[in-house]
């Protein structure tokens, strides 16, 4: 019987790193999947996906013990995971359901592997849903003198759901830095490609006042710079002139829900590694 892993790796780029993984997965009769690589000249640093298989009777503690030594001579940034573990994912969003709903139709399709472990709202519009498919609503709302103990709340109820990511699924709240670096690398948020010249409530309405040709939107992880993360995935989709605010909200909503359910899929798959402020994301 084999078990799969997903090896990522980030390190200075110098040459045998292929070589030298590529070895270290023959000496276990480990049989490589699937192998992407990137190296870029202007950091002169190494990327590295690497999906592969080896006999259940190597464990992935004796994988990680064999790989440290290598990991250290080549200064490596790596991480080991299981390829068919799913990841578990709290959803946090507001009154506007469109992402939601369509990472809830997503993973019980199966066509996302993840599994919905919570959803956390500061209203109770779609506890219904949530609970519909049987996944646990935790309806915790939020006023500025609440703020803190509210983000406890979250953050305590992501440890008790063993939470791999947090999505924020137009969860129209600021978040504290404090929060933000507790969750850093880990929570994934979507707005609208408008910002920074649309900012604030009704963005497609004003986007529709100013006549604009092209709408879209972007995932990014949290940071506690507001909406300046590291981007992960981005569409667009041409409008123009006839379409009215509300049909501009249509077409706004679905690129939103499609751009999200693509950067959360990347992320649960292990295909994201950083580099500085940018993303390197093997497809």
């Amino acid at each position: 019987m084999q078990n799969d892993y997903i090896l990522t790796v980030s390190c200075p780029d110098r040459t045998g790193i292929v070589h030298a993984i590529s070895g270290l997965l023959l000496e276990m009769d480990g049989n490589i999947l699937d192998s992407q690589q990137f190296g870029d000249e202007e950091t002169q640093r190494f990327f590295l996906r690497v999906h592969f298989s080896v006999n259940s009777a190597i464990s992935y503690d004796d994988i990680c013990l064999k790989f440290i030594p290598l990991g250290d001579k080549f200064n490596m940034t790596w991480k080991l995971h299981e390829g068919r573990k799913k990841a578990r994912v709290l959803i946090m969003v507001s009154k506007q359901g469109h992402c939601l709903n369509d990472l809830l139709f997503r993973a019980n399709s199966g066509s996302l592997p993840i599994e919905i472990v919570a959803v956390i709202s500061n209203h109770r519009d779609y506890e219904r849903l949530a609970t519909g498919y049987g996944i646990p609503f935790h309806y915790l709302p939020v006023t500025p003198d609440t703020k803190a103990e509210q983000e406890k709340q979250v953050l305590a109820l992501v440890e008790n759901h063993r939470a791999d990511v947090v999505v924020l699924a137009r969860y129209m709240q600021i978040l504290s830095d404090q929060f933000c670096r507790a969750l850093e690398g880990r929570a994934i948020n979507i707005h609208h490609s408008f910002l920074p010249s649309f900012k604030g409530a009704r963005p497609y309405h004003q986007a529709h006042a100013r006549g604009v040709k092209i709408i879209g939107a972007t995932a990014h992880y949290v940071t506690a710079e507001l909406d300046e993360g590291p981007i992960i995935a981005q569409d667009i989709e041409q409008v123009d002139h006839t379409m009215s605010a509300n049909e501009l909200t249509r077409v706004g909503s679905g690129i939103e829900s499609l751009v999200l359910s693509r950067a959360v899929k990347y992320h649960v798959e292990h295909r994201i590694l950083l580099n500085n402020h940018r993303t390197v994301i093997f497809r």
